[in-house]
């Protein structure tokens, strides 16, 4: 008997990517075959994705632009239908699984008219648009939350709830213990907010450490994400202080720096929210603002209500506030390990065990 064969189609964004890695690990361990459909926006990242084939097709998104440029995008996205629909024909694939955003479009409605089973995976608190385009045609939704915002009753009836994946690099973090603190020790203090939201960490968080006491800046030492153009004024603001900090664009361990930190001031896409509740981390969110969906804000209430993050709008993220913040938590070490347990009790290490085996189950339908 040939083996499954599972097209996985995701944007080429971390947030997409990264579930969409951890469910073809898992998949192909079972012993399926993997076909990755996404956008040019991939890059490197088609380098250590576990698939057979990786397919680039065409993608965009018809919204907040001109009617003119929304035309535009509705045409790439049928360049990009048919282009799946030849795919799909020739591949014959058991299962189509989409992750969300725009380019999941094409791939899931061609594999839906094309008499695939269809999943398709919802990674925040509310759905997203595609996603809610895509839901009414496709097998089965999954949910990374037990209570999915903004589907209809329709959608209910298809609804599993699996959790969001999570890489294997996160699952190896989750197994180190919360780090030990108490009034004495350093606070690990790990700062970032993706491509679109680093700027206002930058912004922020240095000033917001200046405005601290000389004997609790000496108590912190902090990893910070920052754009190029803003590496040197952050690092300026951090010497003139006294603090220990190391400043970076980007890393590459991201999940093991999470599990080495006490506390975490980020944005709260899903990936993020996942990794802190798996890993089990408290955190300081500020959810990214304008969204028209506000999926961040869905994400980062979770944890909030959790008792494991507070939620801060970015109108109330200003420096005077965010040392009051660290001045609470550096005064209660015991606060902090408490919201690091309630993190971990959020967390669901085995959502892309859980998908895989939804996947499976329909691959064995179709066979």
């Amino acid at each position: 008997m040939p083996k499954p064969l599972v097209m996985i189609s995701a944007g080429g964004t971390g947030g997409h990517l990264f579930p969409a890695e951890a469910l073809a690990g898992i998949l192909r361990a079972r012993g399926c075959g993997i076909v990755l459909v996404t956008d040019n926006r991939i890059g490197e990242l088609a380098e250590r994705f576990p698939a057979d084939e990786v397919v680039a097709i065409p993608a965009a998104t018809p919204s907040g632009r001109s009617p003119l440029a929304a035309l535009r995008a509705v045409v790439t996205l049928a360049r990009g239908f048919f282009r799946a629909r030849r795919l799909i024909a020739r591949a014959r694939p058991d299962v189509v699984v989409g992750f969300g955003g725009y380019p999941t479009v094409p791939p899931l409605l061609a594999g839906s008219l094309a008499g695939c089973r269809t999943v398709l995976h919802e990674q925040n608190g509310v759905i997203g648009r595609a996603n809610r385009f895509l839901a009414g045609r496709v097998t089965h939704l999954a949910s990374s939350v037990p209570e999915l915002r903004g589907i209809s009753d329709a959608m209910k009836a298809k609804l599993v709830m699996t959790g969001n994946p999570v890489r294997a690099n996160v699952l190896e973090a989750a197994k180190i213990p919360y780090p030990a603190i108490n009034a004495d020790s350093l606070l690990e203090l790990l700062v970032f907010g993706g491509s679109q939201g680093a700027r206002i960490m930058s912004d922020i968080v240095p000033q917001a450490i200046a405005l601290l006491t000389p004997e609790m800046r000496a108590r912190i030492r902090i990893t910070q994400q920052a754009r190029p153009e803003d590496l040197e004024r952050v690092r300026d603001v951090y010497a003139q202080n006294g603090v220990s900090a190391e400043i970076a664009p980007f890393f590459r361990d991201l999940p093991g720096r999470i599990a080495r930190s006490h506390l975490v001031i980020s944005r709260s896409g899903a990936s993020t929210v996942s990794e802190l509740a798996v890993i089990g981390r408290p955190a300081i969110l500020v959810p990214l603002p304008g969204a028209l969906d506000q999926d961040q804000a869905a994400n980062a209430a979770l944890l909030s209500d959790a008792g494991a993050a507070l939620m801060l709008p970015q109108t109330e993220f200003t420096p005077q506030r965010l040392a009051q913040e660290l001045t609470s938590r550096l005064a209660d070490p015991e606060g902090l390990t408490k919201a690091a347990q309630a993190a971990k009790s959020a967390g669901i290490p085995d959502a892309a065990e859980r998908l895989a085996d939804l996947v499976m189950r329909l691959a064995r339908k179709q066979g």
